[in-house]
């Protein structure tokens, strides 16, 4: 991982959609009035004709997105996810997952790093809410690389798909040689101490973790989860049987997300104790995007912490 080397996963998005659109003219964009901060403007550049700025209308954007999916299009739909899975959940239960559609919902400035804008546009619950949609594939990409795999495989995907980007710039973990896999999460490490799964962000602060306590000669495995719904029941369960400790880590409420997907799969096979890390039932605040991280405990910091926590 290079800490030096940031770039944000909606920046990876839009670069993504342009080099997917000149392979395939079914690809379309809509987006609701913020083109430029989803970057679906890079698109909007290139292919003038096959993008469609919906205005500050999230529900009519989704159900067009629909009624394009129908017509043998593979239509991205791009806005705040706070707007994308908050004020157009109707439409995307009733009028995309009923009916199964293939359209692609590529939401971006999600979690507290959307910073100083506050807690009325930091979206806490949306994995919660998309991974409980019948139909619905949800990923979570962690950085460049990942964020660039995420939106080819959507378009492989026949089927609603929900993927999560962030607004701030974060490490680049990978490179073009790695092997993505839908449903299967990737292993950092071999260590015993304790497992911590992360998922977008967060799996940065969690190998920064893992670096600072082999310094010390602990040794610990980070997961990344970038697929939540499939989610890697395999990987979990292994585990949660070669551990001693299990944490989860998401810029994301503790209620119905990563944590608890996690917690689903343990207590169906494989019983453990798993400790969450996450926003704690609350909703959140206005700040920079470090100091928010900071003050809701998701940094490298109290990953440390956790792990040498006694049970």
């Amino acid at each position: 991982m290079d800490i030096n080397n940031k770039k944000a996963t909606r920046q990876s998005y839009g670069e993504a959609l342009v080099e997917l659109g000149k392979k395939n003219n079914d690809i379309v964009v809509l987006d609701a009035d913020l083109a430029n901060a989803t970057k679906t403007n890079l698109f909007q550049k290139e292919f003038p004709e096959r993008f469609f700025d919906m205005g500050i209308s999230e529900q009519d954007m989704l159900a067009t997105a629909a009624g394009l999916a129908t017509c043998g299009k593979i239509p991205f739909a791009s806005t705040f996810a706070v707007f994308a899975t908050g004020r157009a959940y109707d439409q995307i239960r009733n009028s995309i997952c009923y009916p199964n559609l293939n359209v692609k919902i590529c939401a971006t400035h999600s979690g507290i790093t959307v910073g100083e804008d506050g807690a009325t546009h930091q979206m806490l619950e949306d994995i919660n809410l998309m991974r409980g949609l019948p139909n619905m594939t949800v990923i979570s990409p962690a950085d460049d690389f990942e964020a660039k795999w995420a939106v080819k495989k959507a378009t492989e995907i026949n089927g609603p798909v929900y993927i999560r980007f962030g607004r701030a710039s974060t490490p680049i973990i990978y490179n073009e040689n790695t092997e993505f896999e839908l449903g299967k999460a990737i292993q950092f490490g071999e260590g015993r101490k304790a497992t911590v799964f992360a998922t977008g962000i967060m799996v940065a602060e969690a190998l920064k973790a893992k670096e600072e306590l082999e310094k010390e000669n602990i040794y610990i495995r980070v997961i990344d989860i970038h697929t939540i719904k499939p989610i890697d029941k395999e990987m979990i369960i292994k585990c949660a049987k070669e551990t001693e400790k299990l944490i989860s880590i998401e810029e994301h409420s503790i209620i119905g997300g990563l944590g608890t997907a996690i917690a689903e799969v343990l207590v169906e096979n494989y019983p453990a104790n798993l400790t969450r890390m996450g926003i704690k039932d609350c909703f959140g605040k206005s700040g920079s995007a470090s100091e928010l991280l900071k003050y809701f405990g998701l940094t490298s910091k109290e990953i440390i912490e956790e792990v040498n926590r006694r049970k």
